[in-house]
């Protein structure tokens, strides 16, 4: 054993990956201690945990995120109508700077100076890690082991981390393991990795998705009804989940995409964000009926650079801490009911209303005159027309 190095903090999965480091952390003469996040995905808390101090660990601690990770980030992503490239809600993105800003606390809490992570040296995680854990506390120190020589030259492949697993009496998986990687949480899974590195490569896994269901939102979603039975959901945790369940089912969220990774590479993913998509559709509606023109083609362009933000770890710098401020501002008047249906992986809005909507039915009837006067058409035709 290597000299006594004092207390890390492990961002801890329970999987095969995390499971190693944490006894090659031990081995490098740090004192463990591990920390799994519970942000929504299915997992046997207990068994991860037991596995842990099984395996040396000399404390373990298990954070329910999901509300915080809710109403403080996947709320916000809602308001923006965040999408990178287009397409990506940013699922793994937004749960990123949640999961480490607990992994700080806990580092802080135990006195540690190390928190170390599981994430690969290619991939966008390390980035968005270790910018909120700096800027939450400029002095951590952060052991990334993947990008460690005497680490990933010792485990250069799937073959060698499963022969120190064995030979440390990790347990691993006796079932087949999926041919790509999967990261899970409260608002999305992602499939990417393995077989999908090939984009030519089809895709023949699960899906997802949910049912007709109205949504009301005020700034932030605050009450979903079924109305096929009437079902209600308030809370921001139980709304999410029950649209998660609703689209779920109807494989609503599901893409295939090849994005640009902020290391500079491209990569391929399947992402599903089921509760994530309905709530983007049925804001961007309720938006639309209620902000000003003007106001939303400038909120389009903040929505572009905070998701880009986003997506490349920079939760906490202070220009996404301003974009936050101007997106809540623009939400002011962002108040309704939205009503739309689910079915085979589509959303469809049906209708809305809003005690601030700038619809004016009458102004804009084909068989209502109203205050709009049609022969002032002609000089704004003509003016536009000069250049």
């Amino acid at each position: 054993m290597a000299q006594p190095k004092g207390t890390v903090v492990l961002a801890y999965s329970g999987g095969l990956d995390t499971s190693c480091i944490l006894v090659w952390l031990k081995e490098q003469g740090y004192h463990v201690v591990a920390y799994l996040a519970n942000i929504g995905q299915k997992e046997d808390f207990e068994a991860a945990q037991k596995k842990a101090l099984a395996l040396g660990a000399k404390k373990v601690y298990i954070e329910d995120i999901t509300r915080e990770f809710v109403e403080e980030f996947i709320w916000l992503a809602v308001q923006a109508n965040a999408l990178y490239e287009d397409r990506y809600l940013l699922g793994t993105a937004l749960a990123r700077p949640c999961i480490a800003r607990k992994l700080v606390e806990i580092a802080q809490r135990e006195g540690a100076q190390y928190v170390a992570h599981g994430a690969t040296g290619k991939g966008n995680d390390q980035v968005r890690f270790e910018l909120t854990c700096y800027a939450l506390c400029p002095n951590i120190k952060i052991v990334a082991p993947w990008r460690l020589p005497e680490f990933y030259q010792r485990f250069p492949g799937r073959r060698e981390l499963m022969d120190y697993a064995k030979k440390h009496g990790i347990p691993v998986p006796v079932t087949p393991q999926t041919p790509w990687s999967m990261d899970e949480n409260l608002m999305h899974i992602s499939y990417e990795a393995g077989i999908l590195e090939n984009p030519k490569v089809i895709d023949h896994g699960r899906l997802a998705s949910m049912a007709t269901t109205g949504l009301r939102a005020s700034r932030v979603p605050v009450k979903v009804t079924n109305a096929g039975d009437g079902a209600t959901r308030c809370s921001a945790l139980e709304l999410f989940m029950y649209l998660n369940d609703i689209a779920g089912k109807h494989g609503v969220g599901r893409i295939d995409i090849v994005e640009n990774r902020f290391v500079g590479m491209k990569s391929r993913g399947i992402y599903e964000t089921p509760a994530g998509t309905i709530l983007y559709h049925a804001h961007l509606d309720i938006e639309a009926f209620t902000m000003d023109r003007e106001v939303r083609k400038i909120k389009q362009g903040l929505a572009l650079k905070f998701s880009e933000l986003v997506y490349n770890g920079f939760w906490h710098s202070p220009e996404c801490e301003f974009l936050r401020q101007c997106i809540r501002r623009s939400q002011e008047a962002v108040v309704g009911t939205v009503r739309l249906s689910v079915f085979k992986g589509q959303v469809y809005i049906l209708g809305r209303e809003s005690p601030r909507s700038l619809y004016n039915e009458e102004l804009v009837s084909m068989n209502v005159q109203g205050d709009y006067e049609p022969a002032d058409a002609t000089g704004f035709i003509n003016i536009n027309s000069l250049r």
